[in-house]
């Protein structure tokens, strides 16, 4: 039995912030109804390309959507108002990712539903907010990295601010916040009988993503900038270093590990340094630092540092993509799992990264548009349009 199992979340979402989290509640377990818009033939993700899954799913789409029903209604419908009505009756939880604006417009708020279900827990994830005068403003995951600071502090300290690496990173910890919130509500409502909004924004989310580097600006005036090879902002040596054939990155947090490293590379000279005699030493004196270690590493190959250094200090090599995910380890761990969908018999996703009692969650591929429309609400015009479809 997974452990979210008789929770039911119904979410009228798109794309990736609000899908990322309801999937992994749907991964725990919980009955996951997602709601998709039948006057534009669902969620936008799935005709987002460029690995399509025959006419009307994606690669895409899944990666947000592993365990969801769909359903395909208008909410701007009276038709589809009663049929949404019908289903959040028997829900734990409703789920918008729309515009800050529009989910009192569209009746989603706890004000306007509690009187259908007085324990339903109203979710809603929106770019800036619903409650100041950004609140009608659309926005991305990439804006947020913008205006949060956090592209300023992305990127080598010559090079113009970057984005993250990963696609959608503040979508998917927006998501996970999502997640938190709802489930903390759940908990409540199932104790008092009353449900409550929760709000989650983007740009509130990636602010909170700065950290202890916010609450150097906020309590110091300290500003953080670029580091160097993705160096720490003050601790060192940590950061990328050079080997023969590639890249580590080395994380010596702590004088045991400075020690291990120095010993390993056969620098232990410096060790009794006056310039590196202290971690705030180290830092301050990086950029004469880094060039010594350097020189040891370059002697040797990646793959003779992490055989030397695994296991003695924290160090990983700097892999692409390919390298990633085709890694012996992932297979080791269940880390990549295969799943059917009905183009792509054998599709390969990324499992969930929880495990319960040592064991991986099961997924199962989201239903086709619509496909669930009949089961849950009842014939409609949608269901016919998206069995058309």
């Amino acid at each position: 039995m997974k452990p979210l199992q008789g929770v039911r979340i119904v979410s009228v979402e798109q794309f990736g912030a609000a899908p990322y989290g309801t999937m992994l509640l749907a991964d725990l377990g919980a009955e996951v109804v997602k709601i998709e818009n039948a006057a534009i033939g669902g969620d936008p993700a799935r005709k987002t390309g460029p690995y399509l899954l025959g006419a009307n799913d994606s690669e895409y789409y899944q990666a947000f959507n592993t365990n969801k029903k769909s359903v395909a209604i208008d909410l701007r419908s009276t038709e589809g108002k009663a049929a949404l009505n019908k289903l959040i009756r028997t829900a734990d939880a409703l789920v918008n990712n729309l515009r800050g604006d529009l989910p009192a417009k569209m009746s989603l708020d706890y004000k306007t539903l509690a009187s259908v279900n007085p324990k339903l827990v109203c979710v809603h994830v929106s770019a800036y907010g619903r409650d100041n005068e950004r609140a009608s403003w659309p926005g991305y995951d990439y804006l947020m990295q913008a205006e949060s600071g956090l592209m300023h502090l992305t990127g080598e300290p010559d090079g113009p601010p970057s984005r993250f690496g990963a696609p959608s990173i503040i979508d998917q910890t927006t998501g996970l916040t999502a997640a938190v919130g709802l489930l903390s509500a759940v908990i409540q409502a199932r104790t008092t009988g009353e449900g409550c909004d929760v709000d989650i924004s983007l740009l509130d989310v990636a602010l909170h993503q700065l950290g202890y580097a916010a609450s150097w600006y906020l309590n110091e005036g300290h500003l953080s900038t670029r580091q160097p090879r993705s160096a720490h902002f003050s601790v060192a040596p940590v950061q990328t270093f050079p080997t023969s054939d590639g890249w580590l990155f080395i994380m010596c947090m702590t004088d045991k590990f400075w020690g291990e490293l120095l010993s390993a590379i056969g620098r232990t000279d410096l060790a009794s340094d006056p310039r590196f005699a202290t971690p705030a030493l180290r830092q301050a004196n990086r950029d004469m630092l880094t060039p010594m270690i350097d020189a040891e590493l370059k002697r040797e190959s990646s793959a003779y540092w992490l055989k030397k250094l695994n296991g003695v200090l924290p160090i990983a090599p700097v892999l692409n993509l390919a390298q990633a995910l085709d890694s012996p380890f992932l297979e080791a761990t269940e880390m990549i799992n295969t799943i059917a969908h009905p183009e792509k018999p054998a599709m390969r996703v990324l499992s969930n990264p929880i495990k319960i009692n040592g064991e991986r969650l099961a997924q199962a591929s989201c239903s086709p548009y619509g496909a669930d429309t009949t089961a849950y609400v009842g014939e409609t015009r949608a269901a016919e349009r998206a069995r058309s479809s």
